[in-house]
């Protein structure tokens, strides 16, 4: 990994996971910078970093990473360009190349990438795009970037806003699944204690099988489903409820959500 000095504007939670995972891989915390507008997250952000610099406004450097809301990304961009960065990774959700190449400048190149918050525990999944214009090398030290907090794959711009859909946005479909199922077993009568317990094992066992078994969703799932049985029955009526229509309206809603946001 290219450990170049480092600038992140943005110590958020995102921010901070990509951080760590940097550290944990190698990274000297001494290299890494953290712009906060907040003094109690630079604070924090000091303790949990020891080494690391934090400051409230950007400081000269070679390389950035966005980790701001949407609003305030190209302002960042444009920051770090005039700071002397080199290279820039924007994870900030909607905002296109085009828009933060325009914000940095010729001298500048600018990859976009979509992460999520499993990066939080080292379990991310992150979808990047740049322009045609940007090198291999900056594009593969992106993906080193991300690469220290989980996976990543590229993807053409055009697609990100499906990303974003997907991997951005699907912990929350996940935790809404995982919320339901609670409180069904409550509601037959389990504890809140037990419900809880029994459905965080549930998609913990299961996102464990479905990520080492080279088996499909669709196989392992079939699996369950002895014929005639009680699963059977159960996604019979997630069948008849219309859950794959429901699920597919979902994606179309936060892809066009993305879109919107990037224009």
């Amino acid at each position: 990994m290219n450990r170049q000095p480092i600038t992140f504007v943005g110590g958020g939670n995102m921010g901070s996971a990509i951080i760590e995972g940097l550290v944990r891989s190698g990274w000297a915390a001494t290299d890494i910078t953290v712009v906060e507008l907040s003094a109690d997250r630079r604070n924090i952000l000091a303790t949990m970093f020891p080494g690391i610099v934090t400051s409230e406004s950007v400081l000269p450097c070679s390389a950035g990473v966005i980790a701001v809301k949407p609003g305030g990304a190209a302002q960042a961009c444009q920051a770090l360009a005039a700071a002397g960065a080199q290279r820039v990774l924007s994870i900030a959700a909607g905002i296109s190349v085009a828009t933060l190449q325009e914000a940095a400048g010729d001298r500048t190149a600018v990859v976009r990438a979509m992460p999520n918050t499993p990066a939080l525990i080292g379990e991310g999944m992150a979808g990047i795009c740049a322009s045609d214009s940007t090198s291999v090398e900056v594009v593969q030290w992106a993906e080193e970037i991300l690469g220290a907090v989980g996976k990543v794959v590229r993807v053409p711009e055009s697609l990100i806003d499906a990303v974003t859909a997907i991997s951005g946005s699907g912990p929350a479909y996940v935790f809404l699944v995982a919320e339901a199922l609670t409180n069904s077993a409550i509601e037959q009568g389990l504890s809140p204690e037990v419900a809880d317990l029994l459905v965080r094992q549930l998609f913990v066992g299961s996102a464990q099988l479905l990520g080492q078994s080279p088996e499909s969703a669709q196989q392992l799932r079939a699996h369950v489903t002895s014929p005639n049985g009680v699963t059977a029955a159960a996604i019979a009526t997630l069948e008849a409820s219309g859950l794959r229509s429901a699920i597919s309206e979902t994606v179309k809603s936060a892809v066009i959500r993305s879109r919107e946001m990037g224009k």
